[in-house]
């Protein structure tokens, strides 16, 4: 019988989310908070004491014993150090008590982390601090025991980035600096804050733990490097998008369960193109927020896994001859008033801000390409072929069939008087409505594609950390902002 699941009740109940601060901080430090976190600047000493004794309290009802300074190192995967709670008292006894200087900043032996070079081998002294805009979580280890989680960034002693959050914060601040002086020079004065959001779409391989553990292959390496092809692989088709076997849909309600418990908005699961491959897909979130819940998400999925007797790979290609498993990076760019800024509207030829933010974002491909290539790049994402889909070393860029006809008027005329909808589609079915097609098909071999609202950076592999993409494109499309932005302010036509 299967468990039914609460999804409202348990959603985010792991999260000390903003609901929770609203509940249990005083208004005032609640307000000085949620500015700090909206707008950026240093967080007052005694407000961070306030937020770590609830923010302690908290965790303690939720079984924990213990917090963690969670970060994400040059290894592409998460790291932590676990405190307990307790102080030494005069008699002998402890009690248990959480600082704001501990919330705001911890101190991890750095030495054994990569550095890409930055520093010798022999400088140990590394920095954790609190990213305040990706809220603390309680996580279950496999053991049972509970630990507050706390995002953090890491850097060295001398202020050096030693993990992929930093550099992407600074490139989301960055954007969000150039953005706003963008739509500034078209007349939004009501925006104070741009911020990128990414949709990113798990796929992974689910193998029974029984035959992966005869296979060294899959033990040492996690791809196949040796045997037979199996009988039958994808050539009919029919696995993408088919009935979901009884074991596989039990191991996915358990999968999501455990991600909305920890905020993850788990949103479509599906069977992907080769046969033991499937899907995950969030909704939207903003880019540090959704970095750290894909790295929740491939922890989370190898932990559920090894429940049902399975083992979940995330390698690119795990079975030669098959489609390798990929991450879709899904990224937008909207203001803090709701607006969409990769949204072109029913009229995109009259729709300035946006070609101008379009024409911006393909300079920024155009001309940093390389960078785009290598956020992408390991050896076995490199070798990611199929037969349904197969994103190119080459970074091309489909805008589709509107918006291509769009720029071409505005090369070729200088202006664009008329822009191809998608128009009205009827199946020729009296029962089935006709309905609105979308102003774009969708592409699946560019590797990045023009997708309505959001552009669609498909090279990404199904093991990497989210961060180096997004840190990229964050960077690359400022600077183009930024230049765009530097001619708007300095023309006298207003």
């Amino acid at each position: 019988m299967t468990k039914k699941i609460d999804v409202a009740e348990i959603f985010g109940s792991d999260v000390f989310d903003d609901a929770t601060m609203k509940e249990r901080l005083p208004k005032k430090i609640y307000k000085e908070l949620k500015q700090t976190i909206a707008v950026g600047g240093e967080l007052d000493s005694h407000v961070a004491e306030v937020v770590a004794n609830a923010m302690k309290d908290w965790a303690i009802e939720k079984g924990a014993t213990h917090y963690t300074h969670w970060f994400q190192p040059l290894t592409g995967i998460t790291a932590e150090k676990h405190d307990a709670f307790i102080t030494p008292t005069d008699d002998g006894g402890v009690i248990l008590e959480f600082s704001g200087k501990e919330l705001i900043k911890g101190e991890p032996d750095g030495s054994s982390f990569p550095s890409g070079g930055l520093r010798a081998t022999f400088e140990a002294r590394g920095y954790t601090a609190w990213d305040c805009t990706s809220p603390a979580f309680v996580h279950e280890s496999p053991s049972g025991t509970s630990v507050l989680c706390i995002p953090t960034i890491f850097c060295s002693y001398t202020g050096e980035a030693l993990d992929k959050k930093t550099p992407l914060l600074r490139s989301m601040e960055a954007l969000n600096v150039q953005a706003l002086r963008l739509i500034r020079a078209f007349g939004d004065t009501e925006a104070q804050r741009v911020t990128t959001s990414v949709g990113p779409e798990q796929e992974y391989f689910l193998v029974d733990k029984d035959t992966y553990n005869q296979r060294e292959d899959l033990i040492f390496a996690g791809r196949t490097l040796f045997g037979a092809p199996a009988p039958k692989g994808q050539e009919l088709d029919d696995h993408y998008f088919g009935s979901i076997k009884e074991r596989v849909s039990a191991y996915m309600n358990d999968l999501n369960e455990e991600l909305w418990k920890l905020g993850v908005t788990a949103k479509t699961q599906h069977n992907e193109v080769a046969p033991a491959q499937h899907e995950l897909a969030p909704i939207y979130n903003t880019t540090n927020i959704a970095t750290d819940h894909n790295q929740l998400v491939m922890e989370t999925m190898k932990k559920v896994a090894l429940r049902h007797n399975l083992v979940c790979l995330l390698h690119e290609k795990p079975f030669a001859g098959i489609n390798g498993s990929g991450k879709h990076n899904n990224w937008s760019m909207s203001t803090d008033t709701g607006v969409n800024l990769l949204d072109p509207g029913t009229t995109p030829h009259q729709n300035k801000q946006f070609l101008l933010i379009l024409s911006a974002i393909l300079k920024a491909v155009d001309e940093y390409a390389p960078l785009l290539r290598e956020s992408a790049a390991n050896p076995g994402n490199d070798h990611r072929l199929g037969a349904n889909e197969a994103p190119p070393a080459i970074i091309s860029i489909f805008l589709g069939e509107q918006l291509e006809d769009v720029l071409n008027q505005l090369c070729e005329k200088g202006e664009a008087t008329s822009s191809k909808m998608g128009g009205k589609l009827d199946v020729g079915v009296s029962t089935v409505p006709s309905f609105m097609k979308d102003a774009t098909d969708r592409n699946r071999t560019s590797p990045f594609a023009f997708t309505g609202n959001k552009f669609e950076f498909r090279m990404v592999g199904s093991t990497a950390s989210i961060a180096d993409p997004n840190t990229v494109l964050n960077t690359i499309v400022a600077e183009t902002l930024s230049q765009a932005a530097d001619v708007l302010e300095a023309s006298d036509d207003p």
